[in-house]
This record gives structure tokens, sequence and C-alpha cells, in this order.
């Protein structure tokens, strides 16, 4: 069940939750974060404690670069027009309804189709199934998600964990050349534009170092050819040229066929000097041997998802446990020394308790309710199981604070996380109130609400714990003491823990027998002038207020007739 919040306890819980959900790598591991709202339930408590003590000392930093390397992999369904199924009259409708590519009863029609799929004995036989029709489908999607398998084999190192995205990376190695050759077939004309470009460089740097010792007959022949840029006469009949360039040539093809997978003779012997391939012959290249690799892709993702098919499901539930892996190092990321709370029938305890959203916070310990075996704070000694709690003293000391510590510790653990304080205790709640102290709400109609919402707060029993944060601010001094003493006994009759700051505690606890008074003390000024304040009340002594400090401040920092007005303003304080 629930634990239910009112508006203000569900801000603090907000904030928690946004804490934790900015510290995910992937954005769908938000759902395992929703499964972590409060509850009241202690075996449900406990069973996520069982469940995070468990987890979360396997998660190690290096798992946020493997997380974020980790992609989605989708599987297509593609209509593939590059192939068509040969099948029997009888099987025309089964392999329509595959929706994979052209089906046919007729080897005739195949004749456009680089590759041609059969059951009946032409082309390549196959079964009706996806996987033997497209199994490029299946096996293209975990080559172009190499990386999120390397970051899967690499997460299972990680949390000792088996993976099988090994197994998978080994098998598709089996398609590393076929991928070249397709990368090279795809920038074909860059490849063989560039060929030209340094095969004609090095033919005319071979020219340069050209010479020739002619009579002068072969030099008038010589000027003949020159003149009409026949440079093919000129290397056959002046100086055995030809065969050098045809060398460089046919090197230059080698080294395409090798880049392509196949034997290419692109280069004009006719013309050697410079060299040029016309576009339509690289166009038609190009189609040969797209259909040559169609053919070949084809085949090894079969044999490739031959040895995969088996281990896709334990790959999807391995692509599922890394959105909770996530949601795992988030949660350590946030509540690194953190520990898990106690559960007893006590109330709330914690020591050394830490605001989650406050820099380098001073460590506060408190108790309401029950004191647990092993606490110690100032005046603790003193602490008689008191469900109700006044808490008193110095402005800007940290009462409101404290309201905040105790409000995020408990939605913690009722979450099942660890809390941030040194040790902790709680008794598992039904609901939780919080009041802040609206400073801009003034008036009756801000009265009347307040009142309102603090009476529905009391009107139905169950484990609460209610936290106010200065209701007199509201009203008048005298009507808030007879009005929140009246509501502090309805909670105390009803058993609810309550802790409400006031600056009427002396007040309060005439009225409240029943109650404690803690107190937070301002103990002077430092050298700039600001507070001193021990943020950690003291149990069972009210805090003095800060009206006379202030007073020195201002006597100390102002000139003239206003530090005569202040100083005898202090004398006032000091000698009454």
């Amino acid at each position: 069940m629930a634990l239910k919040l009112n508006p203000e306890a569900k801000a603090v819980y907000r904030a928690i939750r946004e804490e934790i959900r900015k510290r995910l790598v992937l954005p769908e591991s938000s759902r395992f974060l929703d499964a972590f709202e409060p509850v009241s339930d202690t075996k449900e408590i406990l069973r996520r404690q069982d469940y995070l003590r468990e987890n979360l000392p396997r998660i190690k930093p290096e798992l946020r670069d493997c997380l974020s390397r980790v992609m989605p992999i989708t599987f297509r369904r593609d209509f593939l027009h590059d192939r068509i199924l040969v099948v029997d009259e009888s099987e025309v409708e089964k392999a329509e309804k595959l929706n994979l590519c052209e089906v046919t009863p007729n080897i005739e029609d195949t004749e456009e189709y680089p590759l041609v799929l059969s059951t009946t004995g032409h082309g390549i036989d196959v079964e009706l199934t996806p996987s033997q029709v497209a199994p490029e489908l299946y096996v293209l999607p975990l080559w172009e998600n190499r990386r999120t398998l390397e970051a899967l084999a690499r997460i299972g190192e990680l949390t000792g964990r088996e993976s099988v995205a090994p197994r998978i990376l080994k098998a598709l190695r089996k398609l590393d050349d076929v991928m070249e050759r397709q990368e090279a077939i795809d920038s074909i004309e860059e490849l063989v534009a560039e060929k030209e470009r340094e095969l004609n460089e090095r033919i005319s740097e071979k020219l340069e170092r050209f010479s020739l010792i002619l009579s002068g007959k072969e030099l008038l022949g010589f000027l003949d050819e020159l003149k009409a840029r026949n440079y093919e006469a000129i290397f056959r009949h002046f100086g055995g040229i030809e065969g050098d360039i045809l060398d460089l040539i046919n090197g230059a093809e080698r080294e395409l066929g090798e880049r392509l997978g196949v034997t290419v003779e692109l280069f004009s012997r006719g013309e050697l000097y410079p060299v040029s391939v016309p576009p339509e012959r690289v166009e038609m290249l190009r189609e040969e041997l797209e259909r040559e690799l169609k053919v070949e892709l084809y085949l090894r993702s079969r044999e490739i998802l031959g040895e995969v098919m088996p281990l896709l499901q334990r790959l999807k539930e391995e692509l599922s446990t890394v959105h909770e892996l996530d949601f795992l190092q988030a949660a350590k990321e946030f509540t690194g020394g953190f520990t898990f709370p106690g559960i007893h029938g006590g109330g709330i305890t914690f020591i050394n308790g830490r605001h989650l959203f406050i820099e380098n916070p001073q460590p506060v310990s408190y108790v309401v309710g029950k004191m647990p075996e092993g606490f110690y704070a100032p005046g603790s000694e003193v602490i008689k199981d008191e469900r109700i709690v006044i808490l008193t003293g110095a402005n800007s000391g940290g009462k409101t604070s404290l309201l905040e510590l105790t409000a995020q510790i408990a939605i913690l653990a009722h979450m099942g996380f660890p809390v941030p304080a040194e040790k902790a205790w709680i008794e598992p709640l039904d609901e939780l109130f919080f009041f802040r102290k609206k400073r801009s709400a003034y008036g009756a109609g801000a009265f009347e609400t307040a009142l309102g919402a603090f009476v529905r707060a009391l009107r139905t029993d169950g484990r609460k714990l209610i936290l106010i944060d200065e209701f007199e601010a509201i009203t008048e001094p005298g009507a808030a003491v007879r009005i929140i003493g009246e509501l502090l006994k309805v909670a105390h009759e009803r058993g609810f823990y309550v802790v409400i700051v006031s600056h009427l505690g002396e007040d309060l606890k005439a009225e409240l027998p029943f109650a404690r008074v803690d107190g937070i003390e301002a103990q002077g000024l430092d050298g700039s002038l600001n507070l001193i304040v021990n943020r950690q009340p003291i149990f069972g002594k009210p805090g003095r207020s800060t009206p006379e400090l202030i007073v020195e401040r201002l006597a100390r920092k102002k000139r003239g007739k206003e530090r005569e007005i202040f100083e005898r303003v202090l004398r006032a304080f000091r000698e009454g």
C-alpha cells in the first residue's frame, strides 16, 4: 500500500526522485524508479532493502560508461525488392503472408533478380520462415549495433553475469570481409577517381624522367606525333616506355580489385596518357558487384543466424537488464555513504543525518518517539518516548531544515532506500504530512486554509508523522497557543507523531505536559558578525531565540546616532 503524502511531502518525494532520475543514463530506466514509490507495508520495505543490499555492491563506477554505449536493437520487417521466392502454387498464399519479398510459382519470373530463393529446387533452397527468406533482417541490426554488444559484454564482466554478447560478436566476424566490400562498393566512384588521379601522377613523373636519343629522321617523326598528341605512338616507337605504363595500370587495377574483392579491368589500354575510366563502366561494375554481394550477404547471414538465433531471447533479456542496472547505478551514485534504516515500532530516529539539498550540511541527530538503544545526542538522557515534539530556537538556526531532513529520511526509508544518516530507525507509516511556513500568505484566508489542512491530517486513524513549520506565523500569538495546543492534544490522543517548529515553546509546554520541547541555540557572533549556531537541537531544553544577538550585530555594524540607539536597546536586553 502506498504511503500517503500531502502536497508538501509529495514535493520532497519529487525532489528526491528527480535527483535519482537525473543520474540515469538511459531514459527508459525510469520505469524501475517508478516501482520504488514510498509504501507503508513493512514486508515490502524490507524486500526492497534486501534487493538493494544484494545488488548495489555489485555496481562498479565503470558501468556508467558502458551503459552510455547501449542502444536499442530493433529487428526490422522490411520488404526486400532484391530477391524473389519461387514456390509451388499451393505455397503462394503462405509465402505472400510473410510480406518479405516478391513471390512467384514461375521460374521464368526471376530473370531480373540478383537473388533467387526457392522451395522447389530452383535457386537457393529455403524454408518458408522469415529467418530463411531474409536472414539479413536479423543479422544486419546486430552488425550495426556491435558497439552495444561490446558494451553488453563488458557489463557482463563488471557485474559477474554471463552475457551472450561475446558469442554473437564472434559469429558476426564472419561478416567482416563482406561488409568491407560493401563499404568499398558504396564509395566506388571515389575509389576509382582517386586511383585515376594517382595513376596519372605516376605516369607524369615517369614521363618527366623519360629521355630519348634520336636520329634526325626519328626526331621529325617524333615531332609529328607530339604535334598530333599521339602519345601511344610516341611510347610505342620512341623509347619502350609503354610497358612501364602498362605495368602501372595493371598494378592500379590489382589494388582496386583487392578492395572490391574481384578482378577488374577498368582503364583503357588504347590511350595510355592521360588514363581515365568512363562513368558508365564504373556504374556497370557497381551493379555487377552489388548483385554478387547480395548473394554472398544472404549466404553469410543465414550461416550466422543459425548460430545466433538461439541467443536472441537471452540478448533481449540482457537489454532489459541494462535498464535495471542503470537504475541501480543511479541509486548507488545518489545514496553513496547512506545507510539502511532499521525497522522498529517507535517513531523515527537518526544519528548524524545530512540534509540532501544543503551543501556541506552540519550532521544532526534527532528522535521523535521512542529512543533506540545506542542513540546519543546532547540532552538525549531526558527523552521519554514523546510523540509530540516542539522545536524552538534561533532564527536561521536550521529548524526548517531539520523538518525537511526528517521528511527526506522518512520518504527514502519508505521507498526501501538507504537514508542520509550514520544510523537510522523508523516505524513504517501510513501517512506523512509536511506543512511548510507560507512566508507570503497572511490574513484570515491563509489561517483558514492552514487550519483546515491541519484538521484533515488529524481526522482519520493510522500511523502518521506530521511536520509543521511555525503555524503561529499566520495568526495572533495568544490564539495560536490555544489552537495549536488543542490540535496537538488531538494528535497525542490518536497516537500520531508530530514535530512542530514554534517560538511559543514554553507557552505550549505549559498546556501540553506530554510534549517535549527541544531547542537550537545561537552561541554568539563570529569575526564577520555572523551568527554562530550549533544546529544540533538540545533535547528537553527550549532554545533561546536570536533578537539579542541581532541587536548586538546591528549595534556593532552601525555608526553615529543609529549605533547609540541599538546599544541602548542591547543594554535593556542585558539588564532585563
